[in-house]
């Protein structure tokens, strides 16, 4: 299998055809400035070192170095091969909040960090001590939606939570029970493999039913655990694309957005979880205690070898070319200079 580690570079490779493109166009004016001094013919004569053919060598040269060295930056891979193993693990569903409200702090002071970053840092610590599971992600506000399935790819899940974002849903609100609801239907049918839904939340639950649906999915051997962010004093919502404005009611009273501790601890108990304050500095180790409390179950997933480091062949190929065209003069060569390959000697 070939692959590159770095393949939008390859973009680069369109700026070979426009180089050539310059090329020409620089050597067709001029030959016409040239005209204006004389025929070609005679100015041939005037000019007898000129070599027709060495630029056009050169400039190729130039140009295949120029793509080998793209290919270099590009880190061209071999060898790389797929194979099935067997890995002991469970199946983890993130359901996701990414209302406005995420974007307030997550303690007392306005200006302390975003929920929405504060949630990001702990599930990226945590997806790290995951080891062999699988995990999958469900983002939601005022509705939900898988953003992806149920995977072992971590680096990928990783790039996903960097861009969660409340932009990202087009109705506000906070359904927690779609949410679950959602992630239930995102794991695997296999009835053999442990599964948990990590809800991650300042639980202010907009649509209700929020305990009905951890309840449900208790009852299909399924533990929902709760990440609380924000704070009982609350905080305000700062408004989006606006620096130092926040969100107001049709008063112009401030909005200011708590934590639902009791509700948040009561979706937790109906799950059969527990419930965690994403602000207190054990968070995240008593929600890995509480995953390892599931027993993790035998399944194949796919695996990759790394492939082989490539570009040093073609680091090599851009030397040589370079190297060739430090010895292709623009003059013509002395022992060929007398001879004319493209046409006939007159009688």
């Amino acid at each position: 299998m070939f692959d590159f580690a770095n393949p939008y570079l390859l973009y680069l490779l369109w700026l070979i055809p426009l180089f050539a493109a310059f090329y020409w166009l620089a050597r067709r004016s001029r030959k016409r400035r040239l005209t204006r001094f004389g025929k070609p013919a005679v100015l041939a004569h005037l000019m007898p070192d000129a070599s027709k053919y060495k630029p056009a060598i050169k400039i190729t040269l130039r140009l295949i170095a120029m793509a080998a060295l793209i290919f270099v930056l590009a880190r061209p891979r071999a060898g790389e091969k797929e194979h099935d193993e067997t890995v002991a693990g469970i199946e983890v569903m993130i359901a996701f909040d990414v209302s406005n409200s995420m974007l307030a702090s997550s303690t007392d002071d306005a200006a302390g960090t975003p929920r929405i970053d504060r949630a990001r840092l702990l599930l990226e610590k945590l997806l790290g001590r995951l080891d062999n599971d699988k995990v999958g992600l469900v983002i939601f506000a005022g509705s939900a939606k898988v953003q992806f399935p149920m995977t072992t790819d971590f680096y990928t899940a990783k790039m996903y939570l960097n861009e969660l974002d409340p932009s990202m849903m087009a109705f506000q609100g906070t359904s927690i029970a779609e949410a679950i609801g959602m992630a239930v239907n995102g794991f695997s049918s296999d009835e053999n493999v442990h599964k948990a839904i990590i809800l991650i939340t300042d639980s202010e639950d907009h649509e209700g039913e929020a305990i009905e649906a951890a309840k449900a999915a208790a009852e299909k051997g399924i533990q929902v655990d709760v990440v609380g962010l924000g704070s009982a004093k609350g905080a305000p919502i700062p408004v989006r694309g606006s620096r130092g404005e926040y969100l107001t009611d049709r008063n112009g009273q401030m909005v200011l957005t708590t934590l639902n501790e009791k509700l948040a601890s009561e979706i937790a108990e109906a799950g059969h979880g527990i419930f965690v304050n994403g602000a207190s500095s054990d968070a995240l180790d008593r929600l890995a205690d509480q995953l390892e409390t599931l027993q993790k179950t035998e399944f194949k997933h796919v695996a990759y070898s790394a492939g082989a480091e490539q570009f040093p062949l073609f680091a090599w190929l851009a030397f040589i070319f370079l190297i060739l065209d430090t010895f292709v003069l623009d003059r013509k060569n002395y022992l060929l200079r007398k001879i004319n390959f493209f046409t006939k000697k007159q009688a």
